[in-house]
């Protein structure tokens, strides 16, 4: 699964060097953090999180098939420090 989310998130983005991808153990299942560069944040969301949420889906179908939980976030550098963290994101598995 992480080749095919590096993948994806790296055609989506202007810096793919950037593109980083760590991951953890977390609720029963794996929690995927992607990072990439601040300016790309926006594309790998996209429009209301369409993107992300289509990552998502394609993730949550690849973990299903093998029997696994996984969860997607990404991580956004262009907060400053002390705001609040963003909302979590909807459960795309839903």
């Amino acid at each position: 699964m992480e080749p095919l989310l590096t993948y994806l998130a790296k055609a989506l983005v202007d810096q793919p060097d950037q593109v980083t991808l760590r991951i953890s153990e977390a609720d029963g299942g794996r929690l995927y953090e992607l990072k990439v560069a601040p300016e790309d944040v926006g594309k790998v969301i996209g429009r209301d999180g369409r993107t992300v949420n289509a990552l998502r889906t394609l993730l949550n179908a690849a973990a299903q098939k093998q029997g696994q939980k996984v969860r997607l976030e990404i991580l956004d550098d262009r907060r400053t420090p002390g705001s609040p963290p963003a909302p979590p994101a909807p459960d795309a598995a839903r």
